[in-house]
């Protein structure tokens, strides 16, 4: 008889494969400078490719990034991998996103355990993190509210993000405070700038709505006064309900693009596109050269606007 696995055993599975992997990145060899950062640098560990952007740009020519979930994965799922748990130990600090990602509620504890020395900042705090609402297709027509992680798309909340990461800069280097609050307040003017050209560029059209596959930009849209409507909820394919609903609200605000991004499977995205017509537009929601992105963002947007 097939034994069946409860999830009792998944979840003991699970524990034995964390513990195998912090043990071999433990046994991994050191790097060659001892124990400090590669090149002498200060090294801080992010989670995801936009903060790496933001400790860059404070940090300067004094630190270098790490960015956990790699270019083209999400961090919904991803795992780390030895060699990286094994470079963590040589961090001086992680910048966490805060809000609720996914990758940092499952493998924060295990990161902080490989290097407990290391300076932990909340990018978020002091955000007001917004509900997002998620459909429980399986419990009936009902929904549940649970907060949005996605804080980083909003340039707003970015310039609080970037402040974090300066203090954070300041404690483990007080002698370099100076050097690192001017390089703060350079990138907060140039924020402060994206700001304005996003209004600008988004000033006067009627039409505000926008469809898209993974539900990423939701404090953009509430910063800006647009309404994202999403084709994925909780995580979770869409039920044929859902893809009813989304190509029935693309028809109703004469939508013609349907936005994903490369960490998202586009099927279900491109049956909503060829039922309305329209064509997919790829956005990036982890944007490795944050303002840049933006900008490319925005004129993506303004296309369903017109």
């Amino acid at each position: 008889m097939r034994s069946i696995r409860t999830k009792s055993d998944i979840h003991k599975t699970k524990a034995i494969l964390i513990a195998l992997a912090l043990a071999l990145a433990l046994m991994l060899p050191a790097f060659s400078c001892g124990d400090r950062w590669p090149n002498g640098k200060i090294g801080v560990a992010v989670t995801i490719l936009p903060l790496a952007d933001f400790v860059e740009n404070i940090g300067g020519d004094m630190v270098e990034a790490m960015v956990m979930v790699p270019p083209g994965r999400g961090p919904h799922d991803y795992e780390p991998t030895p060699q990286q748990m094994a470079r963590l130990s040589k961090a001086d600090m992680y910048a966490k996103v805060g809000s609720g990602v996914e990758f940092e509620l499952t493998w924060m504890d295990n990161l902080i355990e490989q290097n407990g020395d290391m300076l932990i900042v909340d990018c978020s705090v002091g955000i007001e993190l917004l509900d997002e609402e998620e459909e429980h297709e399986e419990e009936g027509d009902h929904h549940h509210e649970g907060a949005d992680p996605h804080i980083w798309l909003s340039p707003i909340n970015a310039g609080a993000m970037a402040r974090h990461i300066c203090a954070g800069l300041i404690e483990i280097d007080p002698a370099n405070a100076d050097y690192y609050k001017q390089n703060r307040d350079d990138y907060l003017e140039e924020l402060d700038d994206l700001n304005d050209n996003i209004e600008d560029m988004l000033a006067g059209y009627t039409n505000r709505n926008f469809i898209i596959y993974h539900p990423s930009f939701g404090y953009f849209a509430h910063d800006y006064d647009l309404t994202q409507i999403p084709i994925e909820h909780e995580g979770k394919e869409p039920t044929s309900p859902v893809i009813e609903e989304a190509i029935n609200q693309a028809n109703e605000h004469s939508l013609q693009y349907v936005y994903v991004a490369q960490q998202f499977v586009t099927t279900h995205a491109q049956t909503i596109a060829d039922e309305i017509g329209g064509s997919l537009l790829e956005v990036d929601p982890l944007p490795a050269d944050y303002i840049s992105s933006m900008e490319d963002l925005v004129v993506q947007i303004a296309k369903e606007l017109e």
